[in-house]
C-alpha cells in the first residue's frame, strides 16, 4: 500500500487525501493539547507521582554513560528511548521507596555536608579549588539547575545512609566464618605436566590432496561477503560556505558590535538566607539584620558567609560567585550590583532563591573590540549563517526530486549537486562515510535494495545530510583456491596437531590410571614440561588458571587413587593434571589479614543479600500503580 502511495503521489487525488489527512490530524493535534490534559505522573508511588520528566532526565542520564563508554562504536538500538525508559522507570521507582523509608526513619543530611561534598567534586573544581562558574556552566549543559541538582544530591546521601545501614547490619559469626573457611582457604596438591600444541604442528605435513578435500568440504567458509555498489548525493554546510562581501562584513560589524563589546564584569560574593520551615517573617529578618550588623561592625564576609550561606557550594570559598558580565544571575541581583563599589555590601536582595547579601570585591571595565580583530569571527558566522539556509534549501529541494526520481542523475543535476559512487559496501563497512549505521541500514533495505529506490535523505547530523541508491548488487561469491590456500593450510596443520595432541593426552592418562607410569615418569620420557605444587589455595599464582580452576573442580579423590583430567588453554596446549590430595581449609590457618578478609567479603555478602531482601519487603508492602 505505501508503495502504491509512493509511486503515485504526484497524482491531483492523492494530493487531496494528504491534504484531509494533515487538516483531520491538525485538529485532533490541537484538541488532545489543549483538552488531553490527564495525569501529570507515569506512576504513583505510595501516592507520590513520578513525572514523564523525572524518567525523561534519568533514561537521558543513561544515554551519556552508555555513549561515554562506548563512543562512536555504540550501536544505535542501545539509545532508543522505549527501551531505556521501562529500566528508568524501575530505578526511579526503587529510589522512590528507599527515599520514603529514609523518610519514615526520620534520616536527614546537613547542609554544611552537602556543601562539603559539592565542593570536593573534582568535576567542579578549577586548579583543585572549586569553581562557582564551572560549577554553573557543567549543571547547565547537563540539564540541571543548581537546586535541581542539590535535591539529588541530597537524596543519593539520604538513600546511602540506608543502604551503608543496611550493609552494616549484618556480620560473620565465628561458625559463619568456620564454615567459609573450610572452602576459600581450602588447599589442593596438584602435578601437571603440558602438552604443546607447537610441538605437533611441526609433525604435521598437509598434501594438496588434503587441501582440495577441504577446500570442497568447506565452501562456505571461503565465500565473499554480500556487497553494493551504491551512488549517494552528500549535503555538508561547508559546501555551501561563500566568501563574504567587505560591505556585508562592515554592515554586520556595525549592527551587532555592542554584542562583542567586552562588557564590564563584576565579581561579587553573596550570603544567601532562605526561610527555614515554620519559621516566622519576624525571626528570618531578624536573621539578616543580625549577619548585616555582623559586617557592619567589621566581621570578615567570607568567614561569616562559611557559617551561615544557605548555598553551600559558595559558602565553602566564602561565598564567591564569580564574575559577571549583568546576565549571570537573577535581574534583581544584577541590578544591586550595578549600583555597589568595590568593598561595598548591598542592603538585603530578595530572589526566587530566597534573600542576598552582596559583596562586591572586583570590577573589570570593558572595551570596545575593533572590526580588524572581529573579522574573521564575522565573517565565519556570516558564512556559516548563509550556507546552512542554503543547506536546508538544498535539503528540502533534493527530498522533493528525489523521492520519485528513477535515479540520483536527475535530481543532481536539477540542483548542481555531485552523485559519487562507492564500491564494496558490506553490511559491515567500518570505515569512511558508510561506516554509520545508518546509511547501512537504508542501503541494505527492502526498499532500496531489493525495490530500487532511492533512500530518503538522511539527516545525520544538522550540518550532513545523505541520500543513496544501490547501483548494483553483489552477491557472495567462492573465492579461488589460490587465495585461501594458506589459511586452509593453517586450518588443516591445527586440526591435525589438536587431534595428534588429545591422543597423546589420552594415552598419558591411561598409562597413569594404569599405575604404569606417573605425570613425571611420562613427561621425563616423552620431553615434557611437568610441575608440581603443593597445598595451593585458591589464590595460588604458580599455577596456570586453567590448571587451577579445574584442579578446585574436581571431586576430590575417593582413595589413594589421584584424579585425572585434562584442560586446553588459549593457545591450544594440553595441560593434563593430578589432584593428588585435599586438605580442608581451617580459621585457624588464615593469618591476620587473611582472616580480615573473609570477614569482610562474608558480611559483605550478607549484607548485599539483606539490602536486597529490604528493597524486596518495601516493593511488596508499597502501592505501586503504573499509569
Amino acid at each position: 500500500m505505501l508503495q502504491d502511495i509512493r509511486s503515485n503521489i504526484q497524482g491531483t487525488m492523492a494530493k487531496i487525501i494528504i491534504g484531509l489527512i494533515v487538516i483531520s490530524f491538525s485538529i485532533f493535534g490541537i484538541e488532545s493539547i489543549l483538552l488531553g490534559g490527564g495525569a501529570s505522573g507515569i506512576a504513583e508511588v505510595n501516592g507520590e507521582d513520578i513525572s514523564a520528566f523525572e524518567v525523561q532526565q534519568a533514561v537521558n542520564t543513561q544515554k551519556r554513560q552508555l555513549i561515554a563508554m562506548m563512543g562512536e562504536s555504540i550501536d544505535p538500538a542501545m539509545l532508543d528511548d522505549d527501551l531505556l525508559s521501562g529500566q528508568a522507570l524501575q530505578g526511579i521507582i526503587s529510589r522512590r521507596l528507599l527515599m520514603q523509608s529514609a523518610n519514615d526513619m526520620k534520616l536527614a543530611v546537613s547542609e554544611r555536608e552537602v556543601g562539603l561534598v559539592i565542593a570536593g567534586m573534582e568535576q567542579f573544581q578549577l586548579d583543585g579549588q572549586f569553581s562557582p562558574e564551572m560549577y554553573k556552566s557543567i549543571l547547565s549543559g547537563a540539564g540541571y539547575t543548581p537546586a535541581s541538582f542539590k535535591q539529588g544530591l541530597v537524596q543519593d546521601l539520604v538513600v546511602n545512609q540506608v543502604r551503608s545501614g543496611l550493609a552494616g547490619s549484618d556480620f560473620a559469626t565465628p561458625a559463619e566464618l568456620m564454615l567459609n573457611a573450610t572452602i576459600t582457604a581450602e588447599q589442593r596438591d596438584v602435578r601437571y605436566l603440558t602438552l604443546p600444541l607447537a610441538g605437533f604442528r611441526q609433525e604435521v605435513t598437509v598434501t594438496d590432496e588434503q587441501i582440495e578435500a577441504w577446500y570442497a568440504a568447506n565452501e562456505a567458509s571461503f565465500l565473499t561477503e554480500e556487497s553494493v555498489e551504491l551512488e549517494y548525493i552528500e549535503l555538508v554546510v561547508d559546501d555551501f560556505r561563500e566568501p563574504v562581501a567587505e560591505d556585508v562584513l562592515r554592515e554586520e560589524f556595525e549592527l551587532t558590535k555592542q554584542d562583542y563589546q567586552y562588557q564590564t564584569e563584576n565579581r561579587v560574593s553573596h550570603i544567601l538566607f532562605e526561610q527555614g520551615d515554620g519559621e516566622t517573617d519576624e525571626d528570618y529578618e531578624a536573621r539578616i539584620a543580625e549577619a548585616q550588623a555582623a559586617l557592619a561592625s567589621g566581621r570578615d564576609f567570607a568567614a561569616l558567609a562559611g557559617e551561615v550561606s544557605a548555598d553551600i557550594a559558595s559558602a565553602a570559598t566564602g561565598g564567591d560567585l564569580g564574575y559577571t558580565s549583568g546576565d549571570a544571575f537573577p535581574a534583581e541581583m544584577e541590578e544591586a550590583i550595578s549600583a555597589l563599589e568595590i568593598g561595598q555590601v548591598s542592603e538585603p536582595v530578595a530572589t526566587d532563591a530566597g534573600t542576598h547579601l552582596i559583596l562586591l570585591t572586583d570590577r573589570r571595565a570593558g572595551e570596545n573590540a575593533s572590526f580588524d580583530d572581529l573579522r574573521p569571527e564575522i565573517e565565519e558566522t556570516i558564512q556559516l549563517r548563509e550556507a546552512k539556509v542554503e543547506l536546508i534549501r538544498s535539503v528540502d529541494s533534493l527530498r522533493d526530486v528525489a523521492f520519485n526520481a528513477e535515479d540520483l542523475a536527475g535530481p543532481a543535476e536539477d540542483l548542481g549537486l555531485n552523485v559519487r559512487t562507492i564500491e564494496g559496501v558490506t553490511r559491515n563497512h567500518g570505515q569512511g562515510l558508510f561506516s554509520n549505521a545508518r546509511l547501512l541500514a537504508a542501503a541494505y533495505s527492502e526498499d532500496v535494495l531489493e525495490q530500487g529506490h532511492n533512500s530518503e535523505v538522511i539527516e545525520l547530523s544538522p550540518d550532513q545530510f545523505v541520500v543513496l541508491r544501490v547501483k548494483q548488487y553483489s552477491e557472495p561469491e567462492l573465492l579461488p583456491l589460490a587465495d585461501v590456500r594458506d589459511d586452509i593450510i593453517t586450518a588443516i596443520t591445527a586440526q591435525v596437531a589438536r587431534n595428534a595432541a588429545m591422543t597423546e593426552a589420552r594415552v598419558a592418562m591411561a598409562a597413569i590410571a594404569a599405575g604404569e607410569a606417573t605425570i613425571e615418569s611420562f613427561a621425563v620420557d616423552n620431553g615434557y614440561d611437568w610441575q608440581v605444587e603443593i597445598g595451593a589455595d585458591r589464590r595460588n599464582a604458580n599455577l596456570p588458571e586453567g590448571v587451577l580452576r579445574r584442579a578446585f573442580e574436581l571431586a576430590p579423590p575417593a582413595d589413594e587413587s589421584p584424579v585425572l583430567d585434562y584442560v586446553i588453554d588459549v593457545s591450544g596446549d594440553i595441560q593434563l593434571l593430578e589432584l593428588a590430595r585435599v586438605s580442608e581449609g581451617k580459621l585457624d590457618n588464615l593469618n591476620e589479614i587473611q582472616r580480615g578478609v573473609l570477614e569482610r567479603q562474608v558480611g559483605g555478602e550478607y549484607g548485599t543479600l539483606v539490602q536486597q531482601e529490604y528493597q524486596n519487603g518495601l516493593r511488596e508492602a508499597a502501592d505501586i500503580t503504573i499509569l
